[in-house]
């Protein structure tokens, strides 16, 4: 089974317009939400939703950078309670009255934020690995009449994606076509609700045949 899908689209079907109704506002205690502003999406149109300026495609779990790992890295250990009291201790010991070697207490307690700042560089340059991981994860997108293999960072709102069997979804998507019977297509969420068993996705009718580059190309749709 593979499928044909708008990524991140809300058109129904070729040539629509779809209006989206804006909510009203409300006031929740002492909250009161903001109006979501409209913003138009075509789809299989590139050069159009360019000037929009959406957000991109990629992905980012790391917590830190180069010029930002050690001032949050020292600000994350001296949130702990231990570590500042540990650091008062340290400074106390550097005064003339304390009957102590500073060294005693600022050798041990300047070894262990060594070793938790290199844990957390650790952990956050596996982060930064599994993000590459899946940003360069290829997939099909229709581009000039054909499927061309893109990165998933590099998907844009509005592309039309082919996502074959047991592959995975680069995005929110919109199901278009299938190559299953009335455009049905079984999909798993186990990564993102733990559920293991399949769920039924339908695609309009109108765009059943779209199971070909040629006839994909035909499709246009906009969203406001």
């Amino acid at each position: 089974m593979s499928g044909w899908e708008a990524a991140n689209s809300q058109a129904s079907q070729p040539g629509s317009s779809v209006q989206k109704t804006l909510s009203r506002t409300v006031t929740l205690g002492r909250v009161q939400p903001q109006t979501p502003a409209l913003r138009t999406i075509f789809c299989n149109d590139r050069d159009a939703n360019f000037a929009h300026r959406y957000k991109g495609n990629s992905i980012s779990t790391t917590k830190y950078n180069i010029f930002t790992f050690l001032p949050k890295g020292l600000y994350e250990q001296f949130r702990r309670v231990a570590n500042l009291y540990f650091l008062m201790v340290s400074i106390l010991s550097a005064t003339p009255y304390s009957p102590v070697n500073p060294v005693t207490n600022m050798v041990p307690f300047s070894l262990v934020l060594l070793f938790s700042l290199i844990k957390e560089a650790f952990e956050d340059w596996q982060r930064f690995q599994n993000d590459n991981a899946i940003n360069n994860t290829p997939v099909d997108v229709l581009q000039a009449q054909g499927w061309e293999t893109l990165q998933w960072k590099k998907l844009q709102v509005g592309d039309i994606i082919r996502v074959k069997q047991d592959g995975f979804f680069p995005a929110d998507i919109l199901l278009l076509a299938s190559t299953n019977a009335d455009g049905v297509c079984y999909i798993e969420t186990a990564n993102l609700d733990g559920e293991t068993n399949l769920k039924i996705r339908k695609a309009l009718e109108k765009t059943w045949d779209y199971l070909t580059s040629e006839k994909a190309c035909e499709f246009k749709g906009q969203t406001f």
